[in-house]
Parts: C-alpha cells; structure tokens; sequence
C-alpha cells in the first residue's frame, strides 16, 4: 500500500458550552479537506443537545465525515494501529479532560485520547470552562506532563474580528496550527489578515 502524507484526524465534540468553536472547527476542516485521507467525528449526545440549543440546528447530522456513535469501540481510532496522527476535542469538558488525565476510557472519545497519549500523537484539548478550580489545573498539568496539549478556548483579537465566528476562528486557527494543518490565517507580525 503506498504511503500518504495525508494525516488521519479524530474530532471530539463534548457537551460544554461552545458549539461555534466546533462548527468554525468543521468549517476550516471542509476548507482544507484536501490535507487529510480519513476525519473521523465523535459526538457526546450532550454535546448535540448543546449545538442545537446554542446554534439553533442540527447541521452536525450533514457533516461530510465519517460519524462515530459515543460507544462505537470498533472505530479505528480506538486503536494506535489505525494509525491516526491527531485527536482534536473541541470544546472539551472538564469532564471529559478529567477522565482522560486519570486514565479513564469509558468512551469513544476518552479512548482515543488515550490511545493518541500512548502512540506519542497529537491529543489538542480544547478546554471550554471558567473559572477553573485547582482539580482542573491540576488535570491539565497531568495531560501536559503526558503530551497532550491544552489549547484554551479563549480568543484573541490582534485580528480585529468582526463577527462571533470570527472571534471563534482565532481559537480553531491556533488548534489546526497546533494539528500541523496548512492554514491561511493571521499570523503576529504579518501584513496579511
């Protein structure tokens, strides 16, 4: 089988508030498609109830990716041999951060995140909760200590957006650099917005 230099992706969509950073996430992905061979999606069902209350729709159910059920361990980024380059949860409960710090892969999402940490892959955890309580610091130095990246929902505004998409794709920019995804984004000290 020739080898590609397409990256395999897993995305992880849990319950927190958030849901723009997962639909301007999924929008960047459809723009740079021709980066990737396989996007594999998982939602939590709070993670749908939360898009459909905050965004007022259910699009997630058109997206043009492979879709995964919460419990489906037969997804083949359960497992390293797959050989998925990066998981990337967006936005991540505190919840969902917490088990995987603590080793616990009670779904599909935990799992892949477990399995990215001990393939030595990319595991970007889109944290969406203030303020934070000394549990959560602590769990997320955990995850760091293991090779995760925690990336903050937090926006910036050096690029002047005009629009809450645009606030939000300052973060999904920041996570797809991270990804090692080619984007077209405002980069500090670029003439180009």
């Amino acid at each position: 089988m020739p080898k590609t230099n397409k990256m395999k992706l897993a995305v992880g969509v849990t319950g927190a508030s958030g849901a723009v950073y997962a639909k301007v996430l999924f929008d960047k992905l459809i723009q740079y498609q021709d980066q990737f061979s396989e996007i594999g999606i998982v939602f939590t069902e709070n993670a749908k109830d939360v898009w459909e209350y905050e965004l007022g729709n259910t699009d997630f159910q058109k997206l043009p990716f492979n879709l995964y059920k919460t419990y489906d361990f037969y997804a083949p980024f359960a497992s390293g041999s797959a050989g998925y380059d990066a998981l990337i949860i967006c936005p991540c409960t505190m919840g969902t951060l917490g088990r995987i710090a603590s080793g616990v892969a009670s779904d599909l999402i935990s799992r892949a995140a477990d399995v990215m940490l001990k393939e030595r892959k990319k595991l970007i955890l889109v944290a969406r909760e203030t303020p934070l309580n000394l549990i959560h610091i602590n769990n997320m130095k955990t995850l760091t200590e293991a090779g995760g990246i925690i990336c903050p929902a937090t926006p910036s505004f050096y690029s002047k957006p005009q629009t809450i998409e645009e606030v939000a794709a300052t973060v999904i920019d920041r996570i797809l650099q991270l990804a090692d995804i080619k984007t077209n984004s405002f980069k500090w000290g670029s003439s180009k917005k």
